[in-house]
């Protein structure tokens, strides 16, 4: 459900507050940024490949992450890295369903797939998921619409160009706003076709996937104008390479950088951050929000 708290935006893109309906519990976006926690289980990934690719590694970084500050645990068994070689499906559950299995009973936060394939969806809301983070936005795989309107749970439809191993190869766009806006209202309405509610949907402008440096920038400087579709907007920059570029910094280095794009984020109206540095973007968000909110 979407509440505009003033009647209007008004300049201020804190000023919409969303309730999201989830099987276990319930997100409330406007007030409080939160926290998506970025748990890769993957030996390939471009910061954490292999660091949790071994269930127990896995399941403590999961706890140590909710610790830190987390609201939402975001599993995926595939590398979406630009460049990256994609795998099958069984390979993916084999990754991602013991694991979900495991936290889904150890945890009492929400556990999202990250997955553009709706078999692996079904089976990760079955083994206990509570929403699903497709980066192919409902139209790679023409099954993943049904999968969710099925299973009644929040859905995050993200914008790219591509596949994650072309994306990045020549990401041109001559009106990229529009062109997102598009593709949106294109997943939006296969969303609804399939009986998907539109308070379950969040949408994500994909940071980094078939864009150009400067589009990713211009996202994040402009991203209130996002709003105006009326859906809570998820961003995720986390240790990319853009920024990696600006600061002439290796992955390793870009804590800081990712630090003050996640800062210009909250503050021009993102209500979920995917991160892989909780502790750090939790401090963040705290921040931002007492100044959001003031």
């Amino acid at each position: 459900m979407r509440e505009d708290t003033n009647g209007s935006m008004n300049g201020n893109p804190g000023s919409e507050h969303f309730e999201i309906d989830y099987p276990r519990g319930k997100l409330c976006l406007g007030r409080k940024t939160h926290i998506m926690g970025v748990l890769n289980v993957t030996p390939d990934s471009f910061y954490d490949g292999n660091k949790n690719f071994v269930p127990e590694d896995a399941i403590a970084h999961a706890h140590k992450m909710i610790a830190e500050g987390a609201d939402i645990i975001d599993v995926g068994g595939e590398s979406t890295r630009p460049g990256a070689h994609p795998i099958s499906e069984e390979e993916e559950l084999k990754r991602v369903i013991p694991l979900i299995k495991i936290l889904s009973r150890q945890i009492n936060k929400p556990i999202s797939i990250d997955t553009y394939k709706a078999a692996v969806a079904k089976k990760a809301i079955e083994a206990g998921a509570s929403i699903v983070n497709d980066i192919g936005g409902l139209i790679d795989d023409k099954n993943m619409a049904k999968v969710v309107a099925e299973a009644k749970v929040p859905v995050v439809i993200m914008h790219k160009k591509g596949s994650p191993m072309t994306m990045q190869k020549n990401p041109v766009s001559k009106n990229l706003f529009p062109e997102i806006m598009a593709y949106w209202e294109k997943s939006i309405s296969a969303a609804i076709e399939a009986g998907i509610r539109k308070s379950k949907i969040i949408l994500d402008p994909g940071i980094g996937f078939g864009k150009t440096m400067q589009q990713n920038l211009e996202i994040l400087k402009r991203l209130y104008e996002f709003k105006k579709m009326g859906y809570p907007l998820l961003i995720g920059t986390s240790r990319k390479n853009f920024i990696g570029v600006l600061l002439n910094a290796s992955v390793q280095e870009r804590l800081y950088g990712t630090l003050a794009t996640l800062a210009v984020a909250i503050m021009n109206g993102a209500d979920i951050i995917r991160v892989h540095d909780v502790k750090e973007a939790a401090h963040v968000a705290i921040l931002c929000d007492a100044i959001r909110n003031s």
